[in-house]
């Protein structure tokens, strides 16, 4: 009978302890805190710019799993990015990824003393949309390893904020064949583009001449902003287009707001 008493005990103060840490899960914030990171080549330089890079980003904390997911996908994207040569690095943090970078830098640099200009690659992320729901990073960065001119873009980092999940298109819209409509519709308005019209009519550069949603969407307070980064669907010198739809007309196409 004791024996049955304190297996009894045992198996209440383990649910109970169980119940708890569900408790504190469910009642537990994240929070965010800024790193910078930054790093420069050590050889000589003629210029303001020899090669550099600076990345700040917000990193998660107070959800272990959820923190760790998203943090996880932040320091991927960097990596994909702040990089020279055919692939990405195998930098296990932010210094390496940086060592990397630099070090591809370097090794150009002794081999052609005099004609290799300065690098840089930048990042700079921050919360910029967040619900129950939903969590928005916006990840602005600028990369130049010679040529005409750098590259300048933004990346949209879309997560579950109750999993940590990362969220890709089809996770956040449904019917994307009337949504586009409704997009198409948009676009032409803001840019002046005639119904019945070709969509490049005015300059444009879609494939096929065929509208086509942005691979970047980014939450915000009063609706959906499509972005399209610089190149997608103009020259350069045009700069990213952008779109902006109110809730009262996107609502009935998101899954998750």
């Amino acid at each position: 009978m004791k024996r049955i008493i304190i297996s009894l005990a045992i198996i209440s103060v383990f649910a109970s302890c169980q119940k708890d840490k569900t408790e504190e899960t469910e009642t537990a914030t994240l929070e965010f805190q800024t790193k910078t990171y930054e790093k420069k080549t050590t050889l000589p330089c003629k210029t303001d710019v020899c090669a550099e890079v600076k990345i700040v980003v917000p990193e998660a904390s107070n959800i272990p799993v959820v923190s760790d997911s998203i943090n996880k996908k932040i320091f991927n994207t960097v990596r994909g990015i702040v990089y020279f040569g055919e692939k990405p690095s195998d930098g296990k943090n932010y210094e390496e990824v940086m060592t990397a970078f630099i070090n591809s830098y370097d090794q150009l640099k002794e081999e052609y003393a005099d004609e290799r200009p300065g690098w840089e690659a930048k990042i700079e992320a921050n919360v910029a949309y967040t619900s129950d729901k939903i969590l928005n990073i916006k990840l602005h960065n600028y990369t130049f390893t010679g040529g005409a001119h750098g590259y300048d873009g933004n990346r949209s980092l879309i997560f579950d904020k109750v999993t940590g999940k990362s969220l890709e298109k089809n996770d956040i819209l449904k019917d994307t064949v009337a949504f586009k409509t409704l997009a198409e519709t948009k676009f032409r308005e803001k840019f002046k583009i005639p119904a019945g019209k070709p969509i490049n009519s005015t300059g444009m550069m879609f494939m096929k001449e065929v509208f086509e949603l942005p691979q970047t969407y980014f939450y915000t307070d009063k609706g959906l902003l499509l972005y399209y980064n610089i190149y997608e669907i103009a020259a350069y010198v045009e700069g990213p287009k952008e779109v902006l739809i109110p809730y009262s007309e996107v609502d009935k196409f998101l899954k998750i707001k």
